[in-house]
């Protein structure tokens, strides 16, 4: 069995892929190791985000009584924080000091300021891969106010750790997260889904409250998705990243190789 499989799903699951439903936005770039491994294996990828961020009103902001400028720090963790930051910012007419730092989860995430601001003229600091990256970076900064801009759902290892820790910081919401309208979906199959967050796995049941997984793999990418699959009483088939297979991709690719190696014997 592929070490990309769960250790409890037997080897009788690794069946041919033909097609795979991605349930993020397709991306944009043509290099996308998604297009090579489509290619490769002349398997169909297709692409459809499986929840929404809807940025939310001032007046629901308001309602937390937060006030953007006691804090000296932001907590970026996705390009949507940064959007909706800097829109109720704007819609609060806020000036924001050109000494503000900016932690950001991935250089991407750093790199995405630039929409808003000069970068090269700011205070930005980079993590690797995850939250929890950022942790060396405060730590250089304990003294600093933080303001962590989040979705009504998000996870909570950073976040529980700057309060654990007792760093000055602020968790607002600034965008809710919601179910995509998969109804087009209801009658069109694919041997693979591949998650990326709890939420994900809400949308389809959201969508499709009497969803049967028979011969459908599952694959999802993090500790918490993984938890949700199994919470929901479904076969994880497909787990990411793992020490030598850091991406999704990597992990839909070795199964692929598994399924193939398994229809030989």
């Amino acid at each position: 069995m592929s070490e990309t499989a769960n250790k409890e799903v037997p080897t009788s699951r690794l069946k041919k892929v033909s097609s795979i439903l991605v349930t993020q936005p397709k991306p944009s770039d043509e290099d996308s190791p998604y297009f090579a491994l489509a290619k490769k294996y002349k398997i169909k990828i297709d692409f459809r985000p499986f929840i929404e961020v809807q940025g939310i009103s001032l007046k629901d902001f308001r309602k937390q009584k937060i006030n953007i400028l006691d804090h000296n720090a932001v907590i970026f963790t996705s390009k949507n924080a940064v959007d909706n930051f800097f829109r109720i910012a704007g819609e609060l007419k806020l000036d924001i000091p050109i000494d503000m730092k900016y932690f950001c989860v991935t250089e991407s995430t750093a790199n995405y300021l630039q929409k808003y601001i000069q970068i090269r003229k700011r205070k930005v600091f980079v993590g690797q891969k995850n939250a929890m990256d950022l942790v060396d970076q405060v730590k250089k900064h304990k003294e600093d106010s933080y303001l962590f801009p989040c979705s009504d759902i998000r996870i909570g290892d950073f976040p529980d750790y700057l309060r654990k820790n007792n760093y000055k910081f602020t968790e607002a919401t600034f965008y809710n997260t919601v179910s995509s309208d998969l109804s087009d979906l209801k009658n069109i199959k694919y041997d693979i889904l591949a998650f990326f967050s709890p939420s994900g796995i809400e949308s389809l049941f959201h969508n499709f409250p009497d969803f049967q997984q028979n011969e459908t793999r599952i694959a999802a990418f993090g500790p918490t998705t993984a938890k949700s699959v199994k919470d929901a009483n479904l076969i994880l088939d497909i787990q990411a990243p793992l020490p030598n297979i850091p991406s999704m991709t990597g992990a839909l690719e070795e199964y692929i190789k598994a399924c193939i190696k398994a229809s030989k014997e």
